[in-house]
């Protein structure tokens, strides 16, 4: 059984590599966003509520998005693992996530952290965006996004760096190389707190 959580900034591959990390330890990648495009597609009563913040600019508040994960998590095939990625995002979700695990009697087993050099993110996003046209994406817009981002998860991460949970990994180099290199930091015990 493994629950795991990645964690990494915008531009740091985290997509990528909860896609491949998932498949290695055969557990469901379960993103916010894709149970949001799900929820929506499918026209749930959740997928409408959120729909309608979506449509409008807004966040999804906590409240919607927290029982949009308990209601995945509440799913068969999450019921031996999974990998979650955009989640938590807040102090109160990480307490949210906490109770429904425990209210399944399970717990996080790692938290995989990836780690980028910000010069080096800023660069390959403004790169990208040039590639795609998009003048929207200049390099102060980016280093804001990667300001805000460690604004916002260094609570999350000294959270579940005092539980011993936290394997930080360097998120630079070839997708394969940074794929080795989480999977050796899960196959690690976690840490004794």
């Amino acid at each position: 059984m493994t629950r795991l959580l990645i964690m990494g900034p915008p531009g740091a591959g985290k997509g990528t590599q909860a896609e491949l990390v998932a498949k290695r330890f055969a557990v469901p990648a379960v993103s916010t966003g894709d149970i949001f495009r799900s929820n929506i597609a499918d026209e749930t009563s959740l997928g409408q509520q959120v729909k309608g913040y979506l449509d409008s600019g807004r966040y999804v508040p906590d409240e919607l998005t927290n029982e949009v994960v308990r209601d995945r998590l509440s799913q068969a095939d999450v019921a031996d693992g999974f990998l979650l990625d955009g989640y938590p995002r807040t102090l109160a979700q990480v307490d949210f996530l906490d109770k429904v695990l425990a209210e399944q009697g399970h717990e996080l087993d790692h938290v995989i952290v990836l780690n980028v050099d910000v010069d080096e993110v800023v660069k390959r996003l403004h790169q990208r965006a040039v590639q795609e046209g998009r003048t929207d994406d200049s390099p102060e817009v980016i280093r804001e996004r990667q300001e805000v981002y460690l604004e916002q998860t260094s609570p999350l991460i000294a959270v579940y760096r005092d539980r011993g949970l936290v394997f930080e990994v360097d998120g630079l180099g070839s997708v394969e190389e940074v794929q080795q290199r989480v999977a050796d930091a899960i196959e690690q015990p976690p840490q004794p707190h």
